[in-house]
């Protein structure tokens, strides 16, 4: 597939920008983590009471230019769940880059929960406060799922998200050449009104839970 994009120009890189962008993560990012506190605390203790393993579950992730950092996220699936993903992934409809099942068997009854609500998510909130990620940006990848080419590579010209504009146009029913058109589309249109537009619309996916499993 052939996706023809705009090329973020240099006045889009420029140090004002990037600088307005990290300051509205860090002092959203921030505002946002003391208000998740209690209720990552108590999903905390559900995790911890209802199946075994660690709480947080970190994995590598292709980052900013390239760079990898380890991500963090509540623990969804079963202690040992990786190693049956290549059993799986010939049930994956997303694409080559992405594993998605509607189905997973290695999810826990909490992590469905979780997942559906996106709260999985909300320990990324210390990543971004680390400068590893933005609130607004293409969903990082897997390392071992990073190796794209081309045009695809134009993802990594901006810190990776939390949220972007795939998770407001359908999350996971969306498949890899779809979200790549909506990832690139997002890098050469770039703007703090883009970002506070899509942080709106993430509300509203994730109460409606569309394209979540």
């Amino acid at each position: 597939m052939t996706i023809s994009v705009t090329r973020p120009s240099p006045k889009w890189l420029s140090s004002k920008r990037l600088w307005a962008k990290w300051l509205v993560d860090m002092t959203v990012g921030a505002f946002l983590l003391l208000l998740a506190l209690p209720l990552m605390a108590v999903i905390y203790l559900v995790i911890r009471t209802t199946s075994p393993g660690p709480v947080l579950h970190r994995q590598m992730r292709t980052g900013h230019h390239g760079r990898p950092f380890c991500i963090l996220k509540f623990r969804t699936m079963y202690a040992g769940a990786h190693a049956a993903r290549a059993a799986l992934a010939k049930h994956s409809k997303a694409g080559r880059h992405l594993f998605k099942l509607r189905h997973d068997p290695r999810i826990t009854p909490v992590g469905r929960f979780l997942r559906r609500l996106s709260l999985d998510e909300l320990p990324q909130l210390i990543n971004v406060l680390r400068g590893e990620m933005s609130l607004v940006g293409p969903r990082p990848l897997l390392v071992e799922d990073s190796d794209y080419e081309g045009e695809a590579r134009d993802r990594l010209l901006v810190p990776p998200g939390i949220t972007g504009l795939w998770q407001v146009s359908g999350r996971s029913n969306l498949p890899w050449d779809e979200m790549l058109r909506l990832d690139l589309h997002y890098v050469a249109n770039r703007s703090l009104r883009l970002d506070l537009l899509i942080l709106a619309r993430t509300v509203l996916a994730v109460l409606t839970a569309r394209g979540a499993h």
